[in-house]
């Protein structure tokens, strides 16, 4: 199993401790060949904009959108989310660079959370994931106004869904990576079979 997580700007060496601590190999993924022979995905938080401009700068996008389209078993960790949804609500043209990587059936708001200093941990009930309620980091944080009827709700916060699923794909508007709990990791890696 090879896990290449997104290293371009974000959250991403907190996912790459996670899979090492899981034991897993995970590679940062900075430029196309990077992605070469990655059995799953990590799309981080960080700053979407940013993370769009890079991606297309770096020549990543391409191959990644690839992988997405092939069924690539994907995390999507809050901007993440914000890459993979088909809808960004507060975004003039969200695929005005032509980076198209929507495979989430989902309308997203930025930043919907508030502003850093509103950030917030909240327990949350997880379908399927054993152990108790999860830690969910919130900074910045995107919400889910709406989603599709092939997305499986996960985990809600206040009546919204902060944790989903459509096919491939997992997408959470929080960060696992910082929780100092590996169980939501665990999970992604169970579910491609690990």
């Amino acid at each position: 199993m090879k896990v290449g997580v997104l290293a371009l700007q974000g959250a991403f060496r907190e996912h790459l401790e996670a899979f090492d601590a899981l034991g897993t190999y995970a590679v940062p993924v900075r430029l196309p060949e990077h992605l070469d022979g990655v059995d799953a995905l990590v799309l981080p938080g960080g700053e979407s904009t940013v993370l769009r401009q890079l991606l297309t700068s770096s020549g990543v996008a391409g191959p990644l959108r690839s992988l997405l389209r092939a069924g690539t078993p994907t995390l999507a960790t809050c901007a993440g989310l914000i890459l993979v949804a088909r809808e960004v609500v507060d975004a003039a043209s969200v695929d005005a660079d032509g980076l198209d990587l929507a495979m989430l059936d989902c309308a997203i708001r930025r930043n919907a959370y508030g502003p850093q200093v509103a950030s917030f941990e909240a327990a949350l009930s997880v379908t399927g994931l054993p152990g108790g309620t999860f830690p969910g980091v919130f900074i910045r944080a995107p919400v889910i106004e709406r989603f599709g009827e092939r997305v499986e709700v996960l985990a809600s916060h206040d009546e919204r869904p902060v944790l989903v699923r459509e096919g491939s794909v997992l997408g959470a508007a929080f960060h696992p990576e910082l929780a100092q709990d590996l169980r939501l990791h665990q999970h992604f890696l169970t579910g491609i079979g690990t």
